[in-house]
């Protein structure tokens, strides 16, 4: 492997520190993007039967937005009415899609990044190509016979055009497979969080101190 960097140059660097950053925010997403850490297992039923009556305590609120991103999402409702003796269902429902927009940005955090490495690398992988021609170019003797220029370094020059073009390749390619991966898991968290959400709006609306006499009816 050091020879393979070696003979790509100074080039090869970028895109190893890209590779390194794109497997970190791989890793990073596997751990977080868990269903366990997104949706919990049967939350809405379980908050759902808490609050059956009337919402509970903050401690007990403080406890499900700790559990997981639906969980902040379903807290969210919980302390609106809480915090607001005449909250209405509407403020209700706009603090549980505040807490929804604020989940949605953590799940897709370092997205972004990945998206770009898989953009950046072979334009990175590129210019080590184009800096290897550079060099193949320079290696040539001044009438621009290649039997009078330096074969060590003409083979030098090959030799970091052709790596580079095949790392860049080899960074991109997982990169934006994983990312494509990533943002259809998020898509699928998103629209799970918005039904959960709605599911759970729509339970807590009788129980709104604002609410009219036809929501309490509900």
């Amino acid at each position: 492997m050091l020879s393979i960097i070696q003979a790509a140059g100074w080039p090869i660097w970028p895109l190893i520190l890209c590779s390194i950053l794109a497997m970190a925010f791989i890793v990073e997403r596997f751990v977080q993007l868990k269903a366990s850490r997104v949706l919990g297992r049967d939350l809405v039923n379980e908050a759902v039967g808490v609050s059956r009556q009337a919402v509970p305590a903050p401690e007990t609120v403080n406890q499900l937005a700790q559990h997981s991103a639906l969980g902040s999402v379903l807290a969210a409702g919980w302390r609106a009415i809480n915090l607001n003796p005449r909250c209405t269902p509407g403020e209700m429902r706009a603090a549980m899609e505040a807490a929804g927009r604020q989940a949605a940005h953590r799940l897709e955090r370092y997205l972004p990044a990945l998206a770009t490495i898989a953009s950046a690398a072979p334009l990175l992988g590129l210019l080590g190509t184009v800096i290897g021609m550079i060099e193949i170019f320079g290696s040539q003797a001044p009438a621009g016979a290649l039997s009078g220029g330096n074969p060590a370094q003409l083979a030098h020059g090959i030799s970091t055009a052709l790596y580079n073009t095949a790392f860049g390749l080899i960074v991109a390619i997982p990169t934006l497979i994983f990312w494509r991966y990533f943002r259809a898991r998020v898509d699928g968290y998103i629209l799970e969080l918005e039904l959960a959400a709605e599911r759970f709006a729509r339970h807590l609306e009788p129980l709104c101190p604002g609410g009219d006499s036809a929501g309490a009816a509900r």
